[in-house]
């Protein structure tokens, strides 16, 4: 049988509608209806309970769902191994969009002068929880994530970076008093937030919580997943953000914004490099990761395990 039935009723799963998964597979939505069918009727029993708003799987299709995901864990690992004989050299690498804005154009600077032109690169930027689950999906070979809690993550080797370092930022014409600021003074103002699984919203939300309210208790909301589009947003005094400094070190410097603190606020998450144990002797992923620490003005450690 061919994985591709295994993948749709994942997919069906996944995204609780036949239509949304044949969006996503790029087949029709009879496609889908029939490989689920197929499945079924290889199997003598129903897989998913069609009965409800949302497609969910039944005690025997979450058995074939467990089956599943080992399975195409495999043949991904498969194709890796196979796709490595006699081919260019790849990595594949996932960063969170701080990461990828501020810190990735340096090491890729200087990584790819030292590297030949026969090596493939990939990146792609993810909030933390899609970053780890890409990479024990072997999508990735490496993730630099920043986040607020413990990973804990089997066959996973995590080495800490420097911690990133948050603050509230406004225009100067929102008039707000420069760096330490009540949070009443800033519940008065628009929040320019990113969507749930950001780092940052989480830790927003922790210490909100700490002090008894809500990221709902702001003037407004205005939510998206643009970390430009957020800085334009508040330059142009339509709000504040909670942002990493290190994307806005340049605009509090020449006074275009404003950064302000909130006393008894946790403002620091931690940033980690992750990745699978059976990367740890690749080659070209140590020195990608050498770059990494030189790009924070750090020695890296004498040896990756």
């Amino acid at each position: 049988m061919e994985t591709q039935y295994l993948k749709t009723l994942h997919t069906v799963v996944k995204t609780g509608s036949f239509s949304l998964a044949a969006s996503d597979l790029c087949i029709t939505q009879s496609a889908v209806s029939q490989r689920i069918k197929f499945l079924e009727e290889r199997y003598g029993l129903p897989l998913v309970d069609r009965s409800g708003p949302i497609i969910t799987p039944t005690e025997a299709g979450q058995i074939v769902l467990q089956k599943t995901e080992q399975i195409l864990l495999l043949e991904k690992e498969l194709e890796a191994e196979l796709n490595s004989l006699g081919r260019k050299s790849r990595l594949a690498f996932c960063c969170t969009p701080t990461f990828g804005i501020v810190y990735l154009p340096k090491v890729l600077n200087k990584f790819f002068l030292s590297n030949s032109d026969d090596l493939d690169f990939k990146f792609v930027l993810n909030p933390p929880e899609q970053s780890l689950k890409g990479l024990v999906a072997n999508d990735f070979h490496v993730a630099v994530i920043e986040h607020c809690n413990t990973l804990e993550v089997p066959d996973i080797i995590t080495h800490p970076l420097p911690p990133d370092e948050l603050v509230f930022i406004s225009s100067p014409t929102l008039k707000l008093p420069a760096k330490e600021v009540t949070l009443e003074e800033l519940l008065q103002q628009r929040l320019i937030a990113r969507r749930e699984g950001c780092s940052s919203r989480l830790l927003l939300q922790k210490n909100m919580v700490q002090a008894g309210r809500s990221i709902d208790d702001f003037k407004g909301i205005i939510m998206h997943d643009d970390l430009h589009l957020t800085i334009q947003t508040v330059l142009s005094g339509r709000g504040v953000a909670f942002v990493s400094k290190s994307l806005v070190n340049d605009y509090i410097h020449d006074g275009t914004l404003k950064e302000h603190v909130v006393k008894d606020f946790c403002c620091t998450r931690f940033r980690t490099i992750v990745y699978k144990r059976k990367q740890s002797e690749n080659p070209i992923l140590i020195d990608f990761m050498n770059y990494i620490y030189l790009a924070f003005g750090l020695q890296p450690p004498a040896s990756f395990s």
